[in-house]
């Protein structure tokens, strides 16, 4: 678990939340490029006409909703003090930046908007198959932030936010960002025992949570993975708030512990902003100029990753963009046309994933049949991150998206990008294939350089590979620590190399000073005293792959790859895998040794699209392995155990 500082924040702009509306249909409607989940259907309308071929008549209409708040209605701009120290490195590990400084989050993302005249714009449009109301997101923060100060939330409290992809859960971050609370919030349906985990690490003043989430195809209820969570946890939460989905039946809770949304709010007072210090924390959170019109700006993430915090919630309403809450998947809501389809209704200008998605949608769309039929004109950038892109993904998103495709690397520690191709400071739009880019703004100054380091602290060449490393101390907005363990902190990141902060990824730099980021540190393999990226090895066999050291007596590490066809594939698997041997003593070299592929159904990934390289390798390696919670679909382990029965032999045989 990560705690993030609060820092100064440059401005910003915030409006209204743009909606549709549902109509219910007694089954699951077929229909083109909609997104049907659970019996009810959302019209997916854009600018330039439908966006889809509509088999049934639906009643949908859209609004955007105005603020209906004036500086003369009780908005009062915040003065912001000036600090008296810019950086205390007193202690380089934990650095206080801004020393003296107060301001407040919520304020720069929300009120100063209607103070600068701009309440009627756009802030959040959410995008729901289950959901279709209408928000004024000034109004609901400020009374949410009522609700728990008279719950006997105050600063330094912490409250656990478990909600589905929502706009409460916006208005749960930011109201406690307006009182000075730190928030943690929880993937949506997490089982019971990692909730109970988080809960008893957090410690939190009060919960809240919803009725219900949604994945493809079925229903996930909250309150009875809260009630058993609550029961394993030693710590109790004061109160459990609970958000009842509007139109379905209402649940609740023990009524000494359970509080309901509807009834809080309607008899909540509005809370003014609390001042707070820079270095105040803002969330904690586990670790696996503008123009007339805002522009739209969609990251395909979750609330509950560094992600939906930085680049869903705040970085787009600091910003002035409107931001996209999108209640679906990539695939199975119910097409692999939902992403085309969300982002010409929308018309948006920028969009962020993970490459595991573009991957989804290329394996059951080789052609990207589906998407062709929404126009994207307005679509400039498609941002990927969250684990490396090979190249081939890479190009096929280019093609099937029409625009550039730009990647770029950070970490849940450092809470935004460290490198990445800015395209608003003048950054090329076409930088070399398979690059994350070059240090952004902080990260390219002297003071907090990241270089590639060996194990013995030296420098490596250029397109050597590497050890990843940033000086200390880090920039304003990384992690300031793990939650109530400095010392763990202490020796997890800052032991290895001395001075520098360990970001345990591994890859190279070429001369001009862009980052390739090839694999995790300790997915690097060691065959017959060479180190291999496994990164490279999965570019090299360019489907859809995860590499990972199959144990030799004589090697050390010989290279296994897992692989998954995608659904056009027309080449049988002996053939395949004989050419996918022969790239990679092409591309690689005899050195890797490579002549093993086993073709498997699906390959684990986590809710943010990664795959557990490591426990995969101690699966093949035929090694006791922990399943995370995080992992979407555990079957697929299984699955994998039994094809690499009937392929793999055990090591030393």
């Amino acid at each position: 678990m990560r705690l993030y500082q609060t820092t100064l924040l440059k401005h910003i702009c915030i409006g209204n939340v743009t909606v549709s509306r549902l109509t219910e249909s007694s089954k699951t409607v077929s229909a083109v490029g909609s997104r049907c989940l659970l019996g009810l259907k959302l019209s997916c309308t854009g600018a330039s006409g439908p966006c889809y071929l509509q088999k049934v008549k639906t009643n949908i209409w859209k609004t955007h909703l105005a603020w209906h708040v004036t500086r003369s209605s009780g908005v009062k701009r915040q003065k912001a003090s000036q600090w008296t120290q810019t950086l205390d490195d007193t202690d380089t590990v934990f650095p206080k930046w801004f020393v003296g400084r107060k301001l407040n989050v919520c304020y720069n993302a929300v009120d100063r908007h209607v103070e600068d005249g701009r309440g009627d714009r756009a802030a959040v449009i959410y995008d729901s198959p289950v959901t279709g109301t209408k928000f004024n997101l000034f109004q609901n923060v400020s009374r949410f932030a009522g609700v728990l100060v008279r719950h006997g939330v105050k600063m330094g409290d912490l409250v656990v936010i478990y909600v589905p992809m929502v706009p409460q859960a916006m208005f749960s971050m930011l109201a406690c960002a307006r009182i000075g609370a730190t928030h943690s919030l929880i993937f949506g349906g997490f089982a019971s025992k990692e909730l109970s985990v988080r809960i008893d690490h957090a410690k939190p003043k009060l919960l809240v949570t919803a009725s219900f989430g949604i994945e493809p195809g079925r229903r996930v209820e909250y309150i009875p993975l809260v009630e058993k969570a609550l029961e394993l946890s030693s710590h109790k939460p004061h109160k459990v708030l609970i958000y009842n989905r509007p139109s379905m039946e209402k649940v609740s809770m023990h009524p000494d512990l359970s509080l309901d949304w509807e009834e809080e709010m309607a008899t909540a007072r509005p809370h003014d902003c609390v001042s707070v210090p820079a270095h105040h924390p803002l969330y904690v959170l586990y670790t696996s100029g503008t123009t007339g019109t805002p522009k739209v700006w969609w990251a395909a993430s979750d609330l509950g990753w560094v992600v939906g915090h930085s680049y869903i919630c705040y970085g787009p309403l600091l910003h002035g963009s409107t931001t996209v809450l999108y209640e679906g998947k990539p695939v199975g809501t119910p097409d692999p046309g939902a992403f085309f389809c969300v982002m010409s209704e929308h018309g948006m200008a920028s969009m962020f994933t993970a490459p595991t998605a573009i991957r989804a949608i290329r394996q059951q769309d080789p052609q990207a049949e589906h998407g062709k039929q929404y126009p994207l004109s307005r679509l400039r950038n498609l941002f990927v991150a969250g684990e490396r892109c090979d190249i081939e993904t890479l190009e096929w998103a280019k093609r099937s998206f029409g625009v550039p495709v730009l990647d770029h690397w950070w970490q849940t520690e450092s809470g935004s990008s460290i490198t990445a191709s800015c395209v608003g400071l003048g950054c090329s739009r076409t930088p070399p294939a398979g690059t994350a880019g070059q240090a952004v703004p902080g990260y390219n100054k002297v003071r907090f350089l990241y270089i590639v380091i060996d194990d013995d602290m030296q420098q490596v060449k250029p397109r050597t590979l590497g050890n990843i490393v940033v000086k200390l101390p880090l920039p304003p907005g990384a992690a300031l620590s793990l939650w109530q363990n400095q010392t763990l902190f202490k020796e997890l990141y800052f032991t290895k190399f001395p001075g520098y902060y360990d970001t345990m990824d591994a890859g190279f730099v070429n001369e001009e000073g862009f980052l390739y980021i090839m694999s995790r540190s300790d997915d690097v393999i060691n065959v017959a005293g060479h180190r291999l990226s496994t990164g490279a090895l999965e570019e090299s066999v360019l489907l859809h792959p995860a590499v990972v050291g199959l144990e030799d007596p004589l090697k050390g590490h010989v290279p296994l790859a897992l692989c998954v066809l995608r659904n056009d594939c027309q080449e049988t698997e002996d053939v395949l895998a004989n050419e996918m041997v022969k790239l990679v003593r092409d591309t690689i070299g005899p050195v890797a040794a490579f002549k093993k592929v086993v073709f498997v159904k699906a390959l684990p990934k986590t809710h943010s699209g990664k795959i557990p390289r490591s426990t995969l390798a101690n699966l093949v390696n035929h090694k006791p392995y922990k399943i995370s919670p995080t992992i979407e679909d555990p079957e697929v382990f299984k699955d994998i155990e039994k094809v690499l029965r009937e392929t793999v032999k055990e090591p030393g045989k």
